[in-house]
């Protein structure tokens, strides 16, 4: 008579399990709070030369000196970006001084404002958290290029599994409602590390682009929000409160995806619970939109017409 016994799970993963990330160079937007500032914070503590890229100099500046005083040691700085801006984007690119970008983790995002504009006349949340990104990868392009082993790391979000994409509506032409802008603009941001990932491969390029899905995280950029009413602002933190997971926990996706090294190119890295909501961080496979080559080459094109930006050969883009 014999008996089995099954092999025990591997523990889930944390950011204890960060490799070494000395000798990188990372670009982090969105660093001055919440995700962006974890994901800034744990590169820096594993020995990367992290940049803060943020909108806010005076926001910027205290998240630089938390993180110094978080850990001594780090080797990090802070440089403005404002995504709602292409000259300011193309700014930001226009001044790299490093001799190389090794990672860019486009994590900067706005969430459902009111019907506003960016500098450039976009919807904000489109012109943000996709236009934007779109536009500091690509022009950022030629310092990725100069590393052994560039890496982009795109911050989507669960809510994407719920948008309805309408390439006819990404500025709000005809309508607007906030969520389902947001929902929109997320998958975009599928869309777009997706392609980006096929176009490296078709380039030959060792640029590796991943996407990432924190899951419902207490960030406070809904629950402290003061556009909604009163009872918006007694009830959504309290629900937040009961199925929402603390920071640390939403940014291990944005890490997972940007330290892992043997990690392949277009992978979805996510929760593993229903929805994506919550759950031990996995590489996810089987994702509609990662496989929607169509609508992603519609939307890269779209864009590039919008911001003037293109991927057009290694080592090079114009705009």
């Amino acid at each position: 008579m014999s008996s089995s016994t099954s092999a025990p799970s591997a523990p889930p993963w944390t950011e204890e399990q960060i490799t070494d990330q000395t000798g990188r160079v990372a670009v982090v937007t969105g660093a001055n709070a919440g995700i962006g500032y974890v994901t800034a914070r744990e590169l820096a503590r594993h020995g990367a030369h992290t940049v803060l890229a943020c909108r806010d100099r005076d926001r910027g500046e205290a998240a630089l000196g938390r993180l110094r005083r978080e850990v001594p040691h780090a080797r990090a700085e802070l440089r403005l970006v404002d995504l709602a801006d292409l000259r300011s984007v193309r700014a930001f690119a226009d001044g790299w001084d490093h001799d190389r970008l090794d990672l860019l983790v486009n994590n900067a995002g706005i969430v459902m404002p009111p019907l506003t504009r960016t500098v450039d006349g976009f919807e904000a949340q489109f012109g943000v958290n996709h236009l934007g990104t779109y536009a500091l990868t690509g022009r950022l392009l030629p310092h990725l290029l100069r590393a052994a082993a560039p890496r982009v790391v795109t911050v989507s979000s669960e809510s994407q599994l719920t948008a309805s994409f309408d390439l006819a509506n990404l500025n709000a032409e005809r309508r607007y409602r906030p969520g389902s802008a947001y929902a929109q603009s997320k998958r975009a941001n599928v869309y777009f590390s997706a392609q980006l990932h096929r176009w490296a491969v078709a380039q030959g390029l060792p640029l590796r682009s991943m996407i990432a899905v924190p899951g419902l995280t207490d960030t406070g950029v809904i629950t402290k929000s003061t556009r909604y009413g009163t009872l918006w602002r007694a009830l959504v933190p309290r629900l937040v409160g009961l199925v929402a997971k603390p920071v640390a926990e939403g940014a291990r996706p944005s890490l997972y995806a940007a330290t892992v090294p043997d990690l392949p190119g277009g992978s979805y890295v996510a929760p593993r619970g229903p929805l994506q909501i919550r759950g031990a961080t996995t590489v996810r496979h089987g994702r509609r939109t990662v496989y929607d080559e169509a609508t992603a080459v519609a939307l890269w094109d779209l864009s590039e017409r919008l911001t003037g930006v293109r991927y057009d050969s290694p080592g090079a883009q114009s705009g």
